[in-house]
């Protein structure tokens, strides 16, 4: 066991939030895309070791030097990767192969890059992000073959594994007073930490250095453990038990990732913890006490749809059942929902279930049994029968389904729902969840709702209350970016009120998007980040859930670009 060693000239990978999902037309200088900052439009994260990524140039595609090539290739890591792929394949994104980007040309690309696109390119040049001279070599860049990074294998993770203190040297009984059901765990992504809050003072008991650009926190089913996952695939083990919780263990999984989870089963609570990767693509379970790896299991195989082979189907969201010993695990680009049984690591039994590519995040019903996920360019939700280990249906939603883990409620016409807001439309799906007594309305989506605008990122209610909020984070307008829609879900028909949350917050220049509203364990305060460049202010607002009040603001020079926040009862407890 050793630290990684982080003097290695690196690249970063992953890219834009914002989805390249068809060409459309090209924008006119002085259309008035929509394109965003880089600080909102991409995840960063991921460093890649550069120089192994190799030389690709050749001689059919256009004249490009030894250092341009190596300057474009980090461009496209940091900024098109997490969409187009590692690999150029493309998933949210559209395919940047060779064989269509030499059939576009370097002018159209140019354009191209420049401008964006309608569907969501980001506009680098007119933005400012990239210069003349970096898109006219991108342009010629992507007209070659893409790079390979390096795999990542068992022996590369136990090189980085480190266990701090070990189990028997921590603490057997909790060392502070903080009121750990409440406790926040919020991501600092730029600053690549995650920031530990108290719920019931507000103030900030540490912060937490971590992987670059943490994607969830996952607390273990004690309560007592955070596990939180960078996307540069870096896994902190934080203990919530010390004088001033810390990282107790660690490892770095891959080059590029989204998912960790901890077993949740009855006999198993806590035995094991899983880490999904982008890149490579495949998924690690490890020592729930130590992050030990144990087993990596590749994902790589044929799509659902078209049954080709594809190399790079990334593992995206990753949930433990409750009516099994298994992770359940979703495979992107594929399109399959891997039932993992952990029983017996060594004899591994898996039941690969097909629904639609495209696989991303989702939730539980209300009851724990199905599993709704989405598959966000395919349009659709995937509902998994975690008991029965099968899937029970596919239900056609809006465009691009992005419902972090959605919500539960009682519609109070159709009876339980379970709701997916959209990054393509302005339209809030509700999903009749109750087989049992209200059969006719099951796996059916039973009422749409319209909200402020498309480029939502999250939605969330909480059973002790009767609102639902919808976030529109990636919206082209301030006014919709820096705002939220809250609906009364015991009236949905009366629409929806929004909340001024960037105001509130009364911060300086910059974007301030207003991303992931977040209960705490009472269910009467809502958390929002207001997320701005990494060299501008931010916050967390607070709002009492009761009268759709501001009740606080939270500021300090250490919340650097706050995004996703985790209360930890809720998150243990899988409520939302």
């Amino acid at each position: 066991m050793k630290h990684l060693n982080t003097g290695k000239a690196v690249a970063t990978v992953c890219a834009a939030l914002a989805l390249s999902l068809t060409a459309g037309p090209l924008m006119a200088k002085d259309s008035g895309h929509p394109g965003t900052p880089e600080e909102e439009m991409r995840y960063k994260g991921a460093p890649v070791p550069e120089s192994e990524t190799g030389d690709t140039r050749g001689a059919s595609g256009p004249k490009i030097t030894e250092q341009e090539f190596a300057r474009s290739k980090q461009i496209y890591f940091e900024r098109c990767a997490g969409c187009h792929g590692v690999l150029r394949k493309g998933a949210t994104g559209k395919p940047l192969t060779v064989d269509e980007t030499r059939k576009k040309g370097t002018e159209y690309l140019k354009t191209f890059i420049n401008y964006g696109s309608p569907a969501g390119m980001p506009n680098w040049g007119t933005s400012g992000e990239l210069s003349e001279e970096e898109i006219d070599m991108m342009a010629r860049f992507l007209q070659h073959e893409p790079p390979t990074p390096p795999e990542f294998s068992l022996a590369d993770m136990k090189d980085t594994w480190e266990v701090i203190v070990p189990p028997e040297e921590r603490p057997n009984k909790k060392q502070n007073k903080y009121n750990l059901d409440n406790v926040f765990s919020v991501t600092l992504r730029d600053a690549g930490q995650v920031a530990l809050i108290d719920g019931d003072s507000k103030k900030i008991i540490t912060t937490v250095d971590t992987g670059y650009a943490v994607h969830i926190s996952r607390m273990s089913h004690s309560g007592r453990y955070v596990f939180v996952i960078g996307r540069d695939a870096k896994v902190n083990l934080i203990d919530l038990w010390m004088k001033k919780p810390d990282t107790v263990a660690t490892i770095k999984v891959g080059m590029e990732a989204r998912s960790v989870e901890t077993s949740k089963y009855k006999g198993y609570e806590d035995k094991y913890a899983i880490a999904g990767t982008y890149w490579p693509p495949q998924f690690v379970i490890m020592d729930g006490n130590t992050l030990e790896p144990k087993k990596v299991v590749g994902t790589r195989g044929m799509t659902v749809d078209t049954q080709e082979y594809h190399p790079e189907p990334r593992v995206a969201a990753i949930v433990a059942s409750h009516e099994k010993p298994e992770f359940i695990v979703n495979v992107k680009e594929t399109g399959i929902v891997k039932m993992v049984n952990y029983e017996d690591l060594d004899n591994l039994q898996i039941t690969n279930i097909a629904t639609a590519r495209f696989l991303h995040d989702g939730g539980w019903d209300a009851n724990e049994r199905y599993f709704m996920s989405a598959a966000n360019n395919s349009n659709k939700i995937a509902v998994i029968d975690s008991k029965d280990s099968k899937l029970e249906a596919m239900v056609d939603v809006g465009k691009i389904p992005h419902p972090g883990r959605g919500a539960n409620f009682v519609d109070p016409e159709h009876g339980p729902v379970w709701a997916t807001s959209h990054l393509g439309d302005d339209t809030i799906s509700l999903i009749g969840t109750d087989p049992k007594n209200h059969k006719d309305n099951a796996w059916k989506v039973v009422r749409t709702l319209k909200g402020q605008g498309g480029g939502s990122l999250f939605i969330k209610t909480h059973p002790e209350s009767h609102h639902l909020y919808v976030d529109t984070a990636l919206n082209p307008e301030e006014k919709i970016s820096q705002s939220v829609a809250v609906f009364d879900t015991r009236n949905l028909d009366e629409g929806f009120k929004v909340l001024p949350i960037a105001e509130w917050a009364d911060l300086g220049e910059g974007p301030k998007r207003v991303v992931q509203p977040e209960y705490n364990k009472a269910g009467d305060e809502v958390w929002f980040s207001v997320w701005n460049g990494q060299e501008q202010e931010s916050a967390l607002v607070i709002v009492d859930d009761k009268t759709l009040k501001l009740k606080e603001v939270i500021k300090d020079k250490s919340l650097v670009t706050p995004t996703g926040k985790f209360n930890v009862y809720n998150t243990m407890k899988d409520v939302y």
